[in-house]
């Protein structure tokens, strides 16, 4: 009985990898996607299954360890000692940590192509369309001084954090985190902030002002843990929180040349719509 365990547990590693790459191939596959919460879900259950391949190489090595000492005559205590402890090996049920998923830093699949058509406004359109937000801008954050746009600005909770932004894009970031809140409510509890609105040019670009600069671009992390720049990975939590921020004509940093995933700013055809409504 003591070769069980071993068997069961190689099946299932042989098994294991099979799963992993099946659902890798649903998830990613532009095709057959079929919407955010879908999306949110799969992916979770890849990291999950990901841990789970791993804790049974763990077992099997164990198990394995065990045999050899019991084979060998050597008189080791065995690692499962009794047959309650053989059954959480066998069940999958023993001590295991739990990983936080949503934080967890993976590759961006097909980091150039995230906002399927959806473009940023350069800083000469945002200035020609809506004025400049200040005439004398340095890199450093600075108050709104333009008063067409300060007339707009509002300082507003907008579901699990709190932004300044112009009043559009505010409602618009509202109606994200309901979106989330209803679909993904162990996501919508992890998002943090790292700043909305900050009145400067972009940082390295003379004479090229930020989209923060207009209120109208969100900087966001899971857990308040900030995510590299410029590496093409990211926290698994913004890759879903991207496909909710799509659906409201938001652009992701991820698809940025020089990558900026924990950026979402409100794309040139949302800014164009709200013009044409009357908005700003």
């Amino acid at each position: 009985m003591r070769f069980v365990p071993a068997i069961i547990v190689a099946v299932a590693l042989v098994l294991a990898p099979v799963i992993w790459v099946g659902l890798n191939w649903l998830v990613f596959a532009e095709d057959d996607f079929q919407g955010s919460a879908v999306d949110s879900g799969a992916r979770i259950e890849i990291e999950m299954l990901r841990q789970q391949v791993e804790d049974l190489q763990t077992r099997l090595g164990r198990v394995q360890t065990e045999l050899a000492g019991i084979a060998s005559g050597l008189g080791r205590t065995p690692m499962v000692s009794d047959e309650d402890a053989e059954d959480e090996v066998l069940r999958g049920n023993g001590p295991n940590d739990l990983i936080d998923v949503y934080a967890q830093v993976v590759l961006i699949a097909d980091r150039l192509n995230v906002n399927k058509g959806l473009v940023v406004s350069s800083s000469r359109y945002l200035a020609e369309k809506l004025g400049r937000p200040r005439e004398n801008m340095t890199q450093n954050c600075q108050p709104m001084t333009n008063p067409r746009l300060v007339d707009k600005l509002v300082l507003k909770d907008v579901g699990p954090i709190r932004v300044q932004m112009l009043k559009p894009a505010a409602d618009s970031l509202r109606r994200v985190f309901e979106n989330v809140r209803k679909a993904d409510p162990d996501l919508y509890d992890r998002i943090n902030t790292s700043g909305s609105l900050c009145v400067r040019e972009i940082r390295g670009v003379a004479n090229s002002i930020s989209t923060h600069s207009f209120g109208m671009a969100i900087d966001l992390n899971i857990d308040g843990r900030l995510d590299n720049f410029t590496d093409g990975k990211t926290q698994l939590g913004l890759t879903i929180l991207a496909d909710f921020f799509h659906a409201e004509g938001w652009v992701w940093g991820a698809g940025f040349r020089r990558e900026d995933s924990m950026h979402f700013e409100v794309s040139r055809k949302q800014l164009d719509e709200w013009l044409a409504q009357g908005l700003l």
